[in-house]
């Protein structure tokens, strides 16, 4: 047999399948061949979708031909079946107490041409099944809709916030929304119950295969109430309970005394764990976060602290050695104890003395390794933090101990590198064309206009405008697709036309048309833009992106030079 496949970026591949149990089936096949060693070179997660599969690849290790071919031709044997608990076997029915006061409700009853009460009576009179997990961690897409609600849509314009235990419509599923988070889906209604929790095993309380009912359950009060005509983007809410400051284990560690604007612990990130809807996580500038490891000798994906526009105040238990990275070497001031010390060099700092870095001049972010990397504990086997679904330590806190590991051997200088990020005009972030297609002359508008970062962009998604136009029509079209896996770098169209660049804390599944995908080589440009910068894409070819990354990786190679000290007086 042959299946559709399709390049999804130069690190992908998008399998379309008949329906969710064939991506089910294919999915646990692409699994058990990795297993075998009988897979192609470079295949790595898999994500499941309604009636697709995304294969993720290593670009350095594929063999995109002999890859696309394999996934073509694989015929998963019908008898094959996974794991008691992966998923589990059909049987087991779970109610869900629900207030059905959405304020979306409306809406979706106009919609469907019936009353709110009606729509409410469907929901509750009907077993909806757990097809299959994605977006977030813990959410669970329900199939089994009555006809008067399958038909319900995203919103034109996504919300930036929906709250944790939100019921929802969009594109022939419900779900239930397990964490706060951004979301387009129409919201009909809140349960309290819990349906996700990373310290507890296993983690979701919905599993593929499960039925689920929904039971109308007495008005919400307090915080958790959304109100029946309310928006919950816009509705007061409880402030988040602060986190007690993290306790170091060791003797060797680094004190949080002033925590910056935004300072996480980042390391490589989490894989093969998008599945189950929990996003990759890692660094929002992936090279700079590698350099500063390298300065320091400690591995690329070692734990680090991504600082974004102002960065932290850190006392130092222990001797260390630090390198901090950022786009430009004039980018930031490094100070420790009060006095300047160069960037892009290995710096010693005694133990009790204070490293402050200020706001950034240029760029975003920037990273501070410290030989020994940061080691805190990790969750879901990665120390990273992700604004999306909340795992790992989150932002950090004054008081904070982050324990260091054992240091290797300091390197000696990076070599600065000019950048266009730095220059007057808008970045150049190249593509490649995607797997889905709005209709003629999309890409060709895409990479015509000078877009604009809107300032509610975040390690989510940039969040795009064009402030010197009008939106070209060919992207304002209502187009959606059915919720399919995605990858870091993907550009999504929602209704309203402004495009949606998905950053690492992304969501594992979605339902919005990618037109097009950011080569690998320009993913760490994305992380560097602020609110209001420009950027321009410009579309090549997947060879050329894979030229362009091979390129690309041996300059960073060759950037970081010597070995500490590098030079008397440093």
């Amino acid at each position: 047999m042959t299946r559709p496949v399709v390049p999804f970026g130069d690190s992908a591949w998008l399998v379309g399948c008949d329906d969710v149990d064939q991506a089910h089936r294919l999915a646990w096949s692409v699994g058990q061949a990795i297993t075998a060693g009988t897979a192609p070179a470079g295949i790595g997660d898999v994500v499941v979708g309604f009636r697709s599969l995304v294969v993720h690849v290593d670009p350095f290790e594929s063999d995109g031909e002999a890859c696309q071919s394999w996934l073509a031709d694989l015929d998963p044997d019908p008898s094959l079946r996974p794991p008691a608990d992966d998923p589990p076997t059909p049987g087991r029915r779970i109610e869900i107490p629900t207030v059905f006061n959405g304020p979306d409700l409306n809406a979706v009853a106009a919609t469907a041409g019936i009353p709110t009460d009606a729509v409410i009576d469907l929901l509750t009179g009907s077993d909806l099944r757990v097809a299959f997990l994605g977006f977030s961690p813990g959410f669970s897409y329900l199939v089994g809709l009555p006809p008067e609600l399958e038909g319900i849509q995203r919103r034109a314009t996504p919300r930036t916030a929906v709250p944790a235990g939100s019921v929802a419509l969009a594109g022939g599923f419900a779900a239930i929304y397990p964490r706060a988070t951004p979301g387009g889906w129409m919201l009909v209604g809140h349960t309290s119950l819990p349906m996700f929790d990373p310290d507890v095993p296993p983690y979701a309380r919905l599993r593929a295969g499960d039925t689920v009912c929904f039971r109308q359950a007495g008005e919400a009060t307090g915080p958790e109430s959304i109100g029946g005509d309310r928006d919950p983007a816009t509705a007061p809410s409880t402030p988040p309970t602060r986190r007690p400051p993290q306790p170091a284990r060791s003797s060797r560690f680094v004190e949080v005394l002033e925590p910056g604007l935004l300072s996480l612990v980042e390391d490589e990130g989490r894989s093969s764990v998008a599945a189950i809807g929990i996003p990759d996580a890692g660094p929002a500038d992936p090279d700079a976060m590698r350099l500063a490891n390298r300065l320091v000798g400690n591995p690329d994906g070692a734990g680090t602290i991504e600082l974004t526009a102002r960065g932290p105040t850190l006392r130092f238990r222990g001797d260390a050695h630090i390198g901090v990275v950022a786009v430009t070497s004039d980018a930031l001031d490094i100070k420790v104890d009060g006095h300047n010390v160069g960037a892009d060099s290995v710096v010693p700092v005694r133990s009790g003395q204070t490293v402050s870095i200020a706001q950034l001049r240029h760029g975003l972010r920037a990273y501070i390794g410290v030989a020994g990397g940061i080691d805190i504990p990790p969750v879901v086997g990665s120390r990273s933090s992700d604004v999306l679904s909340g795992l790992g330590l989150g932002p950090l806190v004054a008081g904070d101990q982050l324990d260091l590991g054992t240091p290797g051997h300091p390197r000696g200088l990076l070599t600065p590198s000019p950048s266009d990020l730095m220059s007057s005009g808008p970045a150049t972030i190249r593509v490649v064309e995607g797997p889905h297609r709005l209709g003629r002359g999309d890409l060709q508008s895409l990479c015509s206009v000078r877009w604009r970062v809107e300032d509610a962009s975040n390690r989510v998604g940039l969040r795009l405008s064009t402030p010197d136009s009008p939106l070209p029509a060919s992207l304002s079209a209502s187009g959606r697709i059915e919720s399919t896996g995605t990858v870091t770098g993907a550009i999504q169209v929602p209704p309203d036309g402004r495009p949606i660049v998905l950053m690492p804390d992304h969501a594992t599944v979605g339902g919005y048309p990618i037109i097009a995908c950011v080569i690998s080589a320009d993913l760490a440009k994305l992380g560097q833009l602020r609110g209001g910068d420009g950027l321009c894409f410009e579309l090549v070819t997947l060879p050329s992106a894979r030229t362009s990354l091979i390129e690309h990786e041996r300059q960073l190679a060759g950037r970081v030079t010597g070995w500490f000290p590098a030079e008397a007086g440093t």
